[in-house]
């Protein structure tokens, strides 16, 4: 395991400080946790949002209603 420091603002500091207390673990502890869900929602090799492109349709077949008709049933309780 690497021993490290960072600066945390203050409001975070005691934020996590507080979940620590809270869930009986150590503030370590939680500041690892949360290391673990930014790399979980971030995975390696993932593209820059600069490359995103919008996928390619699907051909889902005909329209079950008449286009003139969705604003009215849009809007249906």
């Amino acid at each position: 395991m690497v021993k490290t420091q960072v600066q945390i603002p203050d409001h975070l500091f005691k934020e996590a400080k507080r979940i620590a207390a809270e869930s009986e673990i150590s503030f370590a502890h939680v500041v690892r946790m949360g290391l673990e869900m930014v790399l979980t929602a971030r995975p390696a090799g993932r593209q820059p949002a600069s490359q995103w492109r919008v996928p390619k349709g699907k051909n889902m077949g005909l329209p079950l209603v008449a286009e003139q008709h969705w604003t009215e049933l849009a809007h249906e309780d």
